[in-house]
């Protein structure tokens, strides 16, 4: 059997740090690329509401608050953790670490992004169906919309960078 790796085993590597690295990988892009389609999704649903009126836009809205919160959470924590734990995993292994950092440098801006702008903004629209749509809705509205482009970009280059082959690395000591 014909093992393909991107470097030759370090003979001073821990036992099993391919398939920890290997494993740590492929859940942190499954985790990034389920929560960057997520996005994804949402932008395109919440860009075909442009010319929404109020109640529609309220009615969709809250349709989206339902459960969606949660997705992000059990998608973008998991991400962030798992994508820490790899990169510091492939530093400990002399591996090239700094992309996966990136990466998740990028998924902790969008936690910020999300806990900043956008969380607020969906605590204030939960209201509005039981308060009344205030006037300035669609300033609103346009606040999250553009808060939520910069986290979905945000969200999909990081994934985007976790999808990047590694690339062999060594430390010179």
């Amino acid at each position: 059997m014909t093992r393909h790796l991107e470097a030759p085993p370090d003979p001073t590597a821990p036992i099993g740090s391919t398939e920890l690295v290997v494993a740590l990988r492929f859940a942190t892009c499954l985790l990034a690329g389920s929560f960057a389609g997520f996005l994804l999704g949402v932008l395109v649903l919440e860009s075909s509401l442009r010319s929404a009126d109020a109640v529609t836009y309220t009615e969709v809205r809250s349709v989206e608050l339902d459960r969606l919160d949660l997705l992000a959470s059990l998608t973008l924590i998991p991400a962030l953790c798992l994508g820490a734990a790899l990169a510091v995993t492939m530093y400990r292994f002399g591996r090239s670490w700094v992309p996966i950092a990136f990466a998740v440098a990028l998924l902790a801006v969008v936690a910020l992004i999300s806990v900043e702008f956008n969380l607020p903004i969906n605590a204030q629209q939960r209201d509005w169906a039981g308060h009344g749509i205030p006037a300035d809705w669609s300033a609103v509205r346009d606040r999250w919309q553009a808060a939520h482009t910069v986290r979905t970009a945000a969200a999909v280059i990081a994934f985007g960078i976790l999808l990047l082959p590694p690339r062999p690395h060594t430390r010179t000591h």
